[in-house]
């Protein structure tokens, strides 16, 4: 069985690479038409506000300590799917 500590490094490490894929994204936000841009941009915002909000409750998660996994455990699965599906539908 996986540790507390192992599963959230691993959540670290997606979250960075989630970063990179993010900072693209971004990056090439501006090379699309007028109207794709905007819309293209509110889902960008939006995913932003997700990234944020999973980066906080793995913050939360790791000042908490193993000890308090489970009590964090929800609030981070459900940050984590939010920001997986926003990424699904950008990417998509």
């Amino acid at each position: 069985m996986e540790t507390v500590e192992a599963h959230v490094g691993k959540m670290e490490a997606e979250l960075r690479q989630w970063g990179v894929r993010l900072d693209k994204l971004l990056a090439t936000a501006d090379a699309a038409g007028t109207a794709a841009r905007l819309d293209r941009r509110q889902r960008l915002d939006d995913l932003k506000e997700k990234y944020a909000a999973a980066e906080a409750k793995l913050a939360e998660v790791k000042a908490a300590g193993s000890s308090r996994w489970e009590a964090f455990q929800g609030g981070v699965e459900a940050a984590w799917s939010e920001l997986a599906q926003a990424f699904t539908r950008l990417t998509n």
